[in-house]
């Protein structure tokens, strides 16, 4: 129903579903991910009742810079896409839409973010040309390394520690406990990503951790994923989180165990299916915070 409402917008322009691909509205599930972590933090910094204001801020906010975010890495990856089988029917691979077009629309997505950022305080604003620098260059970073993970890590990391500058005027260092996880965590589940594309990456010469780590790929996305939940512990000890806050830590654990058993034979689908089941656990995490807080 979701993607017939989309696609119900070519009534109003011919072309508008091939921008809704272009950043991916119809396929949420990145929005998902780069969500629930900043609401991890602005429940946190709010003490459980965020404001209304920057509630609307996070929430647009997040939408807006993924879809900028899914605009310039198609821009970056225009030569590739079309040699990848998952990625070569992607607007700007098949021509639907040029890259002048993916420029402009990324300069108005950002330029909306930056509207909604004003709505803050100057800590918060200055922090936000982190937030763009980091989202602007990821995209080109598996080019040159095999980290390119831990980038989109930092990228969808950097909207915590300004959901604390924007509640609190400022960020206690625990905050920083809660960057570390979810970039950790962000390194585990888009490796999941990476090898679902793997053997095409290989032959195109990206790099990225699913080839990096080889065979050990599984036990070292479940390793991330525990030090994940360990930062999350001792973050929620120093914010004085309670026993709702660890079982939606369990919860977590559990979709982490699944997934590592489910991808046990590495089919692509299957790897790709454990990426798109994190954020269950980013969803119950972010219960387990606000359950926590309402209840005492």
């Amino acid at each position: 129903m979701y993607i017939r409402l989309l696609q119900s917008l070519n009534r109003i322009h011919p072309r508008a579903f091939d921008f809704i691909q272009l950043m991916r509205l119809e396929r949420p599930i990145g929005i998902y991910l780069l969500l629930w972590p900043t609401l991890w933090a602005l429940w946190i910094a709010a003490k459980g009742v965020p404001s209304l204001g920057n509630l609307l801020i996070f929430v647009l906010g997040v939408i807006l810079m993924r879809s900028a975010g899914c605009v310039i890495n198609d821009y970056a990856d225009r030569n590739f896409d079309g040699h990848v089988a998952r990625t070569k029917g992607r607007p700007l691979a098949t021509g639907k839409v040029s890259p002048k077009e993916a420029l402009i629309l990324f300069a108005v997505l950002v330029a909306l973010s930056f509207i909604l950022v004003l709505f803050t305080n100057l800590t918060t604003i200055l922090m936000s040309f982190g937030a763009l620098a980091i989202a602007a260059t990821y995209p080109f970073m598996k080019r040159f390394t095999f980290y390119p993970q831990v980038v989109l890590g930092a990228a969808f990391s950097w909207g915590m520690p300004m959901a604390f500058t924007a509640q609190t005027g400022e960020v206690p260092p625990a905050a920083w406990l809660l960057f570390l996880a979810n970039i950790v965590w962000t390194v585990g589940y888009d490796t999941y990503y990476a090898m679902a594309d793997r053997e095409d990456d290989l032959k195109i010469g990206v790099k990225s951790t699913a080839i990096l780590f080889g065979d050990a790929d599984r036990v070292i996305i479940l390793t991330l994923q525990g030090i994940a939940l360990l930062c999350l512990a001792l973050a929620g000890a120093r914010f004085a989180m309670g026993i709702w806050f660890l079982l939606g830590l369990l919860v977590a654990a559990g979709c982490f165990a699944w997934e590592f058993w489910s991808t046990r034979h590495r089919e692509p689908q299957v790897c790709l299916a454990a990426f798109l089941h994190n954020h269950w656990a980013g969803l119950a995490i972010l219960l387990g915070i606000a359950l926590d807080f309402a209840v005492r």
